[in-house]
């Protein structure tokens, strides 16, 4: 990613923040929800910090088992910087797509070849997407009626973004493991644009193509293979998500509330995220503070605002900001010591 893309991201992503703390404090007593931030207990949300840190160090867990399991020598020290520098990425951009590409070329610098990163981290992906798909699902099939009434308010949004998630792993499967009818469907959908006007370099999009078939021909045989491995990738980023998840239920201890399990409250954080994964918002920053509102207030009562600001503040913003340090010393220790190697 260039120097002028993280700008815009940094700017876009600020002016988010601008908006979303205007829209979500203006006309509140400040002075009111910062005493009732400030009677909450410390404890809770230091552990909460713990979880994120979890949460992240998971991902270089998974990274790890899978370039082991390869048989890629690899430093467990490097997948955390991986992680860090994957999470800090896709808190900036839209739709986390910065991510992935931004972890594939550090690892090039660890000579990592871009074949191996890209089919460890197409599993990553689709296991990680796939928890959030059972998730929604799971509501929706037993149908739990605390949750089912809190969610009422935002029902649509959920169920775009659960549909979103199901065709966007559906579609990356079916990459996986039909390439000849993906890569037909593709160059035909090139050729269409084409004659509309919508794209110009056809030649050169049909070549990106091409390569991104073979990616997923080396993924289909590796899932083939490997189901054990790929099942034991979705049971991790299972755990990888409740982390993040427990997140909300920390935040509610911490105010003293009672009377909600941390089974309600870790299902409805996850609806959240089921809604705002796709959405074109980086970090998902402003529509995450409002469905929380909607969502919570029945559980948080009046002290919902204050609980979402620590909340979101922990669960989001503590995330960019560790990323942020993590993708910085990465940057210095692989990217500048290779140049001053090269030297």
């Amino acid at each position: 990613m260039s120097k002028r893309k993280i700008i815009g991201n940094f700017l876009f992503l600020g002016f988010l923040f601008i908006g979303m703390v205007y829209y979500v404090f203006h006309g509140k007593d400040m002075e009111r929800i910062l005493e009732q931030i400030s009677n909450a207990d410390m404890f809770y949300w230091i552990c909460a910090v713990f979880c994120v840190i979890m949460f992240i160090g998971s991902e270089s867990v998974i990274i790890y088992y899978l370039m082991r399991n390869i048989r890629q020598k690899i430093k467990l020290a490097h997948c955390f910087l991986y992680s860090f520098i994957g999470f800090f990425f896709s808190c900036i951009t839209p739709s986390a797509s910065g991510g992935q590409p931004a972890q594939v070329y550090f690892m090039r610098k660890d000579d990592i070849p871009v074949e191996i990163s890209a089919l460890v981290l197409m599993i990553v992906t689709i296991t990680y997407k796939l928890v959030l798909i059972a998730l929604g699902v799971g509501v929706l099939i037993v149908r739990p009626q605390q949750i089912l009434e809190s969610i009422a308010p935002v029902k649509g949004i959920f169920y775009l973004g659960l549909i979103l998630n199901i065709v966007v792993v559906g579609f990356m499967i079916f990459m996986i493991f039909d390439t000849t009818l993906a890569k037909h469907i593709l160059n035909n959908g090139i050729g269409l644009l084409s004659r509309f006007g919508v794209i110009k370099q056809t030649e050169k999009l049909t070549v990106k193509v091409e390569t991104a078939i073979e990616k997923y021909k080396d993924a289909a045989s590796y899932f083939k293979k490997h189901k054990i491995v790929v099942w034991n990738v979705f049971l991790m980023s299972i755990l990888q998500r409740l982390f993040l998840f427990y997140v909300t239920y920390l935040v509610y201890k911490s105010f003293g509330l009672h009377g909600t399990g941390f089974i309600t409250i870790i299902f409805l954080q996850g609806v959240i995220s089921v809604a705002v994964d796709m959405l074109p918002f980086p970090g998902g920053v402003g529509i995450s503070e409002k469905l929380f509102l909607l969502i919570f207030t029945p559980i948080f009562g009046h002290i919902t605002l204050p609980a979402m600001v620590v909340s979101r503040g922990l669960s989001y913003y503590t995330e960019l900001l560790l990323s942020a340090l993590l993708t910085a010393i990465a940057y210095f220790r692989m990217v500048l010591n290779r140049r001053e190697d090269i030297r």
